[in-house]
């Protein structure tokens, strides 16, 4: 039970940081379906940072926003599962495409241009970009899943790896593995894509001003954004 004053504060907290919850909402959602609606998220993700006050223990060294962060963009992937939000269609052109990818790489030896991937997919590339924009939100689990380790971190690349390492040798060594795998295949994005993947990752920068950045349409962006994920998991299907 709580006091009255208990009460009061842990009001105060949670308005002091529900702007965290939306801004990891509205971050997020980008890179989701159309189905998907942001109120849902800040919702599942309110709950998160109540948990996370709950739970949250000065004595483990790390500051309450990155661990109330970790509470939040869990409990949003947590509904996500839950709720089947990505069709079985969508996964599959995600697989397609990944495929294809790797198709290319294995016969021309280096990333494939968008142009070739849509031929490769017997695909006009009008075509080609569309099914990049209806893939949206199938990646997300494959990198938000991975979590993040915190923000004294540098490296984006840390997100896109497991939150808590193992004392089992062998577990650190395939986390190790997976790292350098990771690391290579990145930066063999063409430079563009990197630009994309840093600016969203690392310095948590939205659609729109990514867009600015480079020129281009929101929708572009997250074609490119797309097309990203699709090569890393096409790479890392060699490993």
């Amino acid at each position: 039970m709580y006091t009255a004053k208990g009460t009061l504060e842990r009001d105060d907290q949670l308005r002091k940081y529900s702007p965290l919850v939306h801004r990891l909402a509205h971050h997020m959602i980008a890179k989701l379906p159309a189905s998907v609606e942001v109120d849902d998220l800040i919702q599942v993700g309110m709950i998160g940072l109540t948990e996370a006050l709950s739970r949250f223990e000065p004595s483990q060294g790390v500051q309450f926003e990155t661990f109330a962060s970790q509470r939040i963009r869990g409990a949003m992937l947590d509904e996500l599962r839950e709720g089947d939000w990505m069709s079985r269609g969508s996964r599959k052109l995600q697989k397609d495409i990944e495929l294809a990818v790797h198709r290319l790489e294995q016969r021309l030896g280096r990333p494939p241009k968008e142009t070739e991937i849509a031929q490769e997919m017997d695909m006009s590339l009008a075509d080609y970009q569309q099914t990049l924009a209806r893939v949206r939100g199938t990646q997300l689990v494959y990198l938000e899943d991975m979590g993040g380790r915190g923000e004294d971190e540098d490296h984006f690349l840390d997100r896109f790896l497991p939150a808590d390492a193992e004392d089992d040798p062998s577990a650190v060594l395939g986390d190790q593995r997976m790292r350098r795998s990771l690391v290579e295949a990145i930066n063999k994005l063409p430079e563009r894509e990197q630009h994309v993947m840093s600016m969203y990752y690392e310095h948590d920068m939205n659609l729109k001003e990514i867009a600015a950045v480079l020129g281009v349409t929101e929708s572009r962006v997250c074609q490119l954004h797309s097309q990203s994920i699709a090569r890393l998991r096409a790479k890392l299907r060699e490993h």
